[in-house]
């Protein structure tokens, strides 16, 4: 339950931001959502005088509306009639739906009679607004299908009955298609109606006017049922048994808590109600499920439906587990350094990120990382859930960014590529790994293996590096700008994987290393780029070294006899400028080892051998150049 408590005190943190409306630069918008009160799509807005008269109507596109609601409005389903308290569909909030032929289930029980009901209790209470009774006035006459009707809102056939889905033959005599059935409504009895009353001297309108939440929470606060101890507080308030849903989007079914099944074997053996597995108060359980909303809305990653959720308490910005660098250092404020020379500048660059974040760090401030997936479209679980301080969790992802870290060259900056030293994203390590066509499935579950190894320093599953090494070892599967970003996150990730075996590699070349696979993947970089160099730039076909990288990593010795005698016509070709490069690779040669080179497959190391060796090669020919 401590998820649900932090949860819990983040709204109580963020009261100043309850009702208000902030619109992200995708331009939808979120809310955090007051007490009692959740979101629907709109599709029609009605206007009402102050004199409870019909002003106006308009067909919405699918506006996002904050409206009031009970425990029983939240959870109602099938054709259970739990009416809203305020804006609802056309079959609740119409009087003279029956009239135009609307269809009930059950004509004993009509759905306005309940609504009308609720409403007039609540516009008669002492918490009533003058808004609210003013479409109480209206609502109580009756009269609803039959203004949307003369405004031509809605359609009525040739027997004077509610269209309820638009068919071509009604254009004939109709006209044209009404924008109502195209406004994503299922039918016209579906449609959600929301109210507005035009006021002067209050322009708010009713779903943003904070004196009407004020107004219904004071209401059904003093209806809320039995009290009971709250496991999360520990307080005795109010209890709850029936909890939000609509947590990921508007369409969201799937709930946190629920315990629905009296008749299965949820309790059997160990309780008699569900209140004894849990009790949690109403208000406990509303303001802790509207933080998570707004939270996710704000800041969290969805893939798949699967959130990932990264907050802290003292409202300062809180880096991402699956960011790189590059976004670490733009949300901390600072410039990325472009081409350093060694690891040093690096690794500063990394320490210089997190630090961005420590500023005005507050004493025990704390972080709190969430993943949420659902199985099935009524339950939702917590897949993963840490709550630490956060001088620790910026320790912990500084380690991450360090240890998993290597050169790379694949992100933009300004139509330029940028270098960038640190760990990969950890979409980006899917993609490595997996392929860009790998399902968001694929994604989010390797996302998931991923969190523990930043958060509590787990070591990086074998299969993901080994994969990650495979696709590296074979170029000729890809485009080239694809292999060059899949060799450097394999690069971090081997690195990383040798780190945990207390084997130290860095991206600058390792000269003085005799390790077998190392020296293998220096003698492939220089093939490679002597050929190149003699293929000249316009030539961009694949060299034979990075044509039988594959096989070269399975069957090295006999793989490299193959490409060293592809060479000699590229040496000849290129003749003295090929010599310093024919001479390092008989240094190279020379540095195996008694029995090393030999048709074992390589290791990971050649990867980084390949790297670092192509790299050394390159910069001394950039400066080379220059002089």
């Amino acid at each position: 339950m401590s998820w649900l408590l932090h949860l819990y005190e983040t709204y109580e943190a963020n009261l100043d931001q309850v009702g208000k409306t902030v619109k992200k630069r995708s331009d939808r918008e979120y809310t955090l959502l007051p007490v009692s009160h959740t979101t629907q799509n709109a599709h029609i807005e009605v206007t009402i005088d102050e004199d409870g008269d019909f002003l106006k109507a308009r067909v919405l596109d699918k506006e996002s509306t904050l409206i009031p609601c009970t425990e029983e409005s939240a959870s109602r389903s099938g054709s259970k009639i739990a009416p809203y308290p305020l804006h609802d569909k056309l079959s609740y909030v119409a009087g003279d739906f029956v009239k135009y032929g609307g269809q009930i289930k059950n004509p004993d029980e009509l759905p306005f009679d309940k609504y009308i009901h609720n409403l007039e209790e609540w516009a008669n209470s002492p918490y009533a607004t003058e808004k609210l009774k003013c479409i109480y006035t209206y609502l109580r006459k009756g009269r609803l299908i039959e203004d949307l009707v003369a405004e031509e809102i809605i359609k009525l056939d040739e027997n004077g009955r509610l269209i309820e889905k638009w068919d071509k033959k009604y254009e004939e005599k109709l006209g044209e298609k009404p924008p109502i059935f195209s406004s994503g409504a299922a039918d016209t009895s579906s449609a959600f109606i929301r109210f507005n009353v035009f006021t002067p001297d209050s322009p708010e309108e009713v779903w943003k006017d904070k004196t009407m939440y004020d107004s219904f929470i004071a209401f059904y606060n003093q209806k809320l049922g039995e009290q009971d101890v709250c496991f999360v507080t520990g307080k005795t308030r109010p209890s709850t048994e029936r909890h939000a849903n609509k947590i990921r989007h508007a369409a969201d079914k799937a709930k946190l808590i629920s315990a629905n099944d009296n008749s299965g074997f949820t309790f059997r053996g160990r309780f008699k109600s569900s209140k004894e597995a849990v009790a949690i108060s109403y208000e406990v359980s509303q303001k802790a499920h509207n933080a998570l909303k707004w939270l996710i809305h704000r800041q969290g990653k969805t893939i798949d439906e699967r959130v990932f959720l990264v907050w802290g308490n003292d409202n300062g910005p809180v880096p991402n587990t699956d960011e790189d660098i590059v976004d670490m250092m733009r949300h901390s404020g600072r410039e990325i350094e472009r081409e350093p020379d060694t690891d040093k500048p690096y690794a500063e660059q990394v320490k210089r990120a997190i630090d961005g974040f420590r500023n005005d760090l507050t004493y025990q401030a704390e972080v709190n990382i969430l993943v949420l997936d659902s199985a099935t479209t009524g339950r939702m679980a917590v897949l993963y859930y840490r709550h630490m301080n956060k001088e620790l969790y910026l320790n912990r992802l500084e380690e991450w960014h360090k240890s998993c870290a290597w050169e790379h060259r694949y992100r933009r900056d300004e139509e330029k590529f940028i270098s960038f030293y640190g760990a990969p994203a950890t979409k980006d390590i899917a993609f490595a790994a997996y392929g860009p066509r790998a399902s968001e499935k694929i994604v989010k579950g390797l996302m998931e293996r991923v969190i523990p190894c930043i958060v509590d320093g787990r070591a990086v599953p074998r299969d993901i590096v080994r994969s990650a090494f495979h696709r590296a070892s074979n170029p000729v599967s890809m485009e080239r700008w694809e292999w060059e970003k899949t060799l450097s996150i394999a690069c971090a990730l081997i690195r990383k994987m040798l780190l945990e075996q207390k084997e130290e590699w860095n991206v600058p070349l390792n000269t003085e290393s005799k390790d077998r696979s190392y020296l293998f993947g220096r003698l492939l970089a220089v093939a490679d780029v002597l050929e190149r160099g003699a293929l000249g730039k316009d030539e961009t076909r694949s060299t034979n070294a990075i044509r039988y990288m594959n096989s070269f990593a399975q069957n090295p010795s006999r793989t490299w006899k193959t490409i060293q005698a592809s060479l000699q016509p590229y040496q000849a070709k290129l003749g003295t400028k090929a010599t310093y490069l024919s001479k390092m690779i008989d240094e190279i040669a020379d540095q195996f080892k008694d029995g090393d080179f030999n048709n074992a497959p390589l290791t990971e190391q050649y990867l980084l051998g390949f790297y670092s060796q192509r790299r050394e090669l390159y910069k001394k020919k950039e400066e080379d150049t220059n002089e």
